[in-house]
């Protein structure tokens, strides 16, 4: 046990991150060229065939030819463009934990705009795919989309926050982002490690298991990543600064009887959801497994970390695991509410329409939970901003934010008065 505690979990998560973006990069840039013209390279299906077998992967392949025909240029766009995303993602994370602004700066102009133009890619063989035309079904169409609006709405929040100088929201909702995006490369790994967990299954239904959970994974690990980057769990402004109220007197928002009300209400809502899919036989268990092995996992996470940052008093660690947590406590709920129009407008049927919605329903409550925690920041930073002046008689102070940032205030003037020296050095030699 001492010695797991020992092992540098951060690092060794943005290792393997790093790690497989870069072997992932090359099979998403090259994995539509053999539909643009047959016999072209394509690692993908190479690696895949020898890691399973040939058959697995010309049976799903198959099918693909006519609607990805329908959308070839879109598609090759998306797909090279992701590829470079994969490349971008690790310079985007490295050159802010080495503090390259300038770097960080450049690669995230080039990475927004690619994410933008990667997107519309998506967008466009969507629009043109019928929703049972695509791989797995309406299932897969409903959470490529899903991924797609929540792709786009956190890099846009993401340039917004920067632009706002909130670099703790804009880290958060850019890590949100990449979480995303990770959802391809995963997905192909499971496509390789889940038939020898289920042997037997088509890669079509390695899909189905592999979407109940994957969005779950990836906006718990952009989670995992911005809690890790707050370095010393320091507080933002007004949310946790040393004082009688950890919280900068605004308290919790989730206040203790709404996160019971949460549990009661998301563990009647999985009760409901885990019926369902038992009453399906076989398939609906494995669907079943597919979401809550994953789903208890993150939720004892969740609980063990919102309750250690409470112990040593961490108010704004605390109030963040807890706003995710009830986020996490209500995805099962949320999962039902979107199968009804699902089922009633959509022309789905019941097993489809709910299976959709746990599909997406961990990705959308992580989004509204980083939302929220948004506005905390805001409201956080507005009380600060109101306090500064009353104290110390009435001179401004600075508030330590997360990431090592000793507020944002203090950062820009900071480096407004680097560079008047500089200018006034300048000024002397001349």
């Amino acid at each position: 046990m001492n010695r797991l505690q020992r092992v540098p979990w951060p690092r060794v998560a943005t290792i393997a991150v790093v790690t497989l973006c870069l072997v992932y990069a090359p099979v998403a840039m090259t994995e539509l060229w053999s539909y643009a013209r047959p016999g072209a390279p394509a690692p993908g299906e190479w690696i895949l065939g020898r890691t399973v077998s040939p058959e697995y992967v010309a049976e799903a392949l198959r099918t693909r030819v006519a609607p990805y025909g329908r959308s070839l240029v879109p598609l090759v766009v998306h797909s090279v463009l992701g590829g470079a995303l994969m490349l971008l993602g690790p310079v985007q994370l490295l050159s802010a934990v080495r503090r390259r602004p300038r770097l960080h700066r450049a690669a995230g102009v080039v990475f927004a705009v690619t994410v933008y133009a990667s997107m519309a890619g998506a967008a466009v063989y969507l629009v043109r795919t019928a929703p049972e035309d695509a791989f797995s079904g309406p299932t897969f169409w409903i959470a490529l989309a899903a991924i797609l609006v929540g792709t786009t709405l956190s890099v846009t929040f993401g340039i917004l926050a920067a632009l706002g100088r909130f670099p703790e929201l804009h880290q958060r909702w850019m890590l949100l982002c990449y979480g995303y995006l990770m959802t391809a490369p995963l997905l192909r790994l499971e496509w390789g490690a889940l038939p020898r967990l289920l042997p037997g299954l088509s890669m079509e239904e390695i899909n189905r298991v592999a979407t109940m959970h994957l969005g779950s994974v990836v906006v718990f690990g952009a989670l995992l990543a911005s809690r890790a980057l707050d370095r010393g769990g320091r507080p933002v402004p007004g949310a946790g600064a040393p004082a009688a109220d950890p919280l900068g007197g605004a308290g919790t928002w989730v206040p203790f009887p709404a996160l019971v009300l949460a549990h009661l209400a998301g563990g009647a809502a999985l009760a409901r959801i885990g019926w369902s899919f038992l009453s399906w036989g076989p398939v609906g268990g494995r669907l079943l497994l597919g979401y809550l092995i994953p789903y208890a996992a993150t939720f004892a996470v969740m609980t063990v970390r919102h309750r250690r940052a409470g112990r040593r008093g961490d108010g704004w660690a605390r109030e963040e695991w807890r706003l995710h947590l009830a986020a996490l406590c209500l995805a099962p709920l949320f999962s039902l509410a979107a199968a009804v129009p699902l089922d009633r407008y959509a022309g789905l049927d019941r097993p489809t329409a709910l299976i959709a919605g746990v599909a997406v329903g961990c990705g959308m409550t992580a989004f509204a939970a980083t939302a929220v925690v948004s506005l905390r920041v805001m409201y956080a930073r507005e009380l600060s901003r109101r306090a500064g002046p009353a104290i110390a008689g009435g001179a401004p102070t600075t508030v330590a934010a997360p990431n090592g940032v000793e507020g944002v205030e203090g950062v820009w003037q900071s480096n407004r008065r680097s560079r008047d020296r500089v200018t006034g050095a300048r000024s002397r030699r001349e």
